[in-house]
């Protein structure tokens, strides 16, 4: 038995189930989830997965592998590597198993032109084949501890019901980045909402703020000192936190917040930090980037 924490454990999910029931979709799903993610990996390579996350002292701590038919002996080595697994006291598995009706498969092969794994013979049909898949898989379905239903699904759906699986707060599923910026070097183009602060009077023509920055308590104190700008925080998180969860639900998983005055130097500077704890003291998962506060052009 393995002697190790619950915080060192490694959170192993493995994707596995029907061709064509959105294994490919769930990767890109796991992926902005911050999980580590490989496709088609073989069974017997998954000790040696698992091995090379725990060497790295903690810096992937959540993979996920696809395992599924496309895999050599998959039908025959899985079911005995799971069952060692989930002795082991230094992981967390959690097994998907993604399934879809038949009718919605035929579809989506049509639709995608794509291969099945079950190809070699031209004279079944691409209904046979599923049907032939959906049989050999039903023990593997069985030790699976999640069974999902996509016939239904669009990519919002199957993300919302992954979250669900893995227990994830849906705020911690969408990533914000706020980037602060001068107007004078550019929009961000990655920017999703632009908001201009430039409304709020600059600490510039402040003698003893003017070679000090956004990130100085100093200027932050300066700029929350203006009833307008105390104001626009409040509306500007009501309006945030109205946006959000649409933006949730709709299934995006970034969401480029971008604050501009002139130089980018301090006003910008000083709200994208305010705003950044603001939305992490609401749970949410926030990143500041200062496009522009390292270049030396500072006028106003």
């Amino acid at each position: 038995m393995y002697n190790i924490s619950m915080k060192e454990r490694i959170n192993f999910v493995i994707i596995t189930g029907l061709s064509g029931a959105g294994k490919t979709k769930t990767v890109g799903v796991m992926e902005d989830l911050g999980y580590y993610c490989i496709d088609n990996l073989p069974p017997t390579l998954i000790n040696d997965f698992i091995k090379i996350a725990q060497s790295t002292d903690g810096k992937i701590n959540k993979i996920c592998a696809v395992i599924d038919i496309r895999s050599k002996d998959f039908l025959q080595q899985f079911p005995e590597i799971v069952k060692e697994l989930k002795k082991r006291e230094d992981i967390n598995l959690k097994i998907i198993f993604l399934e879809a009706s038949v009718e919605a498969l035929v579809k989506r092969f049509s639709e995608t032109r794509r291969k099945h794994p079950f190809d070699e013979s031209t004279s079944v049909t691409l209904e046979e084949k599923i049907k032939e898949e959906i049989n050999c898989l039903t023990p593997i379905k069985e030790i699976a501890d999640i069974v999902v239903d996509t016939t239904h699904f669009k990519v919002q759906d199957l993300k919302r019901k992954i979250i669900e699986i893995l227990t994830l707060p849906e705020e911690k599923a969408l990533h914000i980045t706020i980037i602060t910026f001068g107007y004078k070097y550019g929009v961000p183009i990655q920017s999703d909402i632009v908001i201009d602060v430039r409304f709020i009077p600059n600490p510039f023509y402040e003698e003893e703020l003017t070679f000090k920055s956004g990130l100085d308590k100093e200027v932050q104190d300066f700029v929350l000192s203006f009833e307008e700008t105390r104001e626009f925080l409040k509306k500007l998180i009501d309006f945030l936190l109205f946006l959000i969860p649409y933006y949730i639900k709709e299934g995006k998983s970034y969401l480029t917040i971008s604050l501009g005055c002139t130089g980018g130097h301090h006003r910008s500077v000083a709200i994208g930090e305010i705003l950044s704890e603001k939305l992490k003291e609401k749970g949410f998962n926030v990143s500041v980037v200062h496009k522009d506060l390292q270049n030396e052009d500072r006028t106003k």
